[in-house]
């Protein structure tokens, strides 16, 4: 049975006070009673941090460079990643291929690196407002997951988590409604059973598009929908775990 997941990308917020004490928050308030596999994100200064603290979570970052080592200037490798616990990571996101320049490509490098330190990926795809009114949004999912899993044996798609966030949905206020989201989860559904076959059964897709202790319940009931990668509500503890108990 594939897991239920809420994962919390708490993007470039919070004061190290601030993160410390959201973490205590949530440790305080977390009730491990339901089947959902809850795991944060925080920035990376504070990852070692993060794994310290919690003890009911896990815990992942936002970023790596697909590189192993070297002289890279400011990056972090997935063997530092791996040296401090950290066991997920969020790749290839809609802003850092806006904003960042994350190809493809580059998204598939990271993918390996990752599995190959034994860390999940977090994949992440999706369509812009504009692919969307051109009802482009399959061609444009089916271009960057078939990108990002180029080279992956059946096994190893198996243990990618994937992430489905409409663009125009972030930070805007504006949510899909349940049955636009059901619909691409299902067709992510089926375009990853056609590369692996019955391990399509086995990957988690979660909802990345705004969503809140106010629409999770019905979002989360869709049959293909697994779980969020949560943004701005992952900040409060009491939200971020309203999310996580909509199962």
């Amino acid at each position: 049975m594939r897991k239920r997941i809420v994962a919390g990308n708490w993007k470039m917020n919070l004061s190290k006070q601030e993160a410390e004490q959201l973490i205590t928050d949530l440790e305080s308030q977390y009730e491990n009673e339901k089947d959902c596999h809850i795991i944060i994100c925080p920035a990376s200064l504070y990852l070692n941090m993060a794994v310290e603290m919690q003890s009911n979570m896990s815990v992942g970052a936002q970023n790596v460079s697909e590189r192993e080592n070297g002289a890279f200037t400011g990056e972090i490798s997935c063997a530092m990643l791996n040296s401090m616990n950290v066991q997920y990571c969020i790749v290839g996101h809609s802003e850092r291929r806006q904003f960042f320049g994350d190809t493809d490509e580059l998204i598939n490098q990271k993918v390996k690196a990752l599995l190959a330190n034994n860390i999940t990926p977090i994949l992440c795809c999706g369509e812009s407002l504009g692919q969307r009114e051109a009802n482009e949004q399959e061609k444009v999912v089916s271009i960057q997951l078939g990108s990002a899993l180029k080279g992956l044996s059946a096994d190893e798609v198996a243990k990618v988590v994937v992430a489905y966030e409409p663009v125009w949905a972030i930070g805007t206020g504006v949510t899909a409604s349940a049955q636009q989201a059901q619909d691409m989860h299902a067709y992510i559904r089926g375009f990853l059973q056609d590369i692996v076959g019955d391990k399509s059964k086995e990957i988690s897709i979660l909802y990345g598009g705004s969503c809140k202790p106010a629409n999770a319940k019905e979002l989360f009931a869709c049959a293909d929908i697994d779980g969020g990668l949560i943004g701005g509500a992952a900040l409060d503890a009491t939200s971020f775990l309203a999310i996580a108990n909509s199962f």
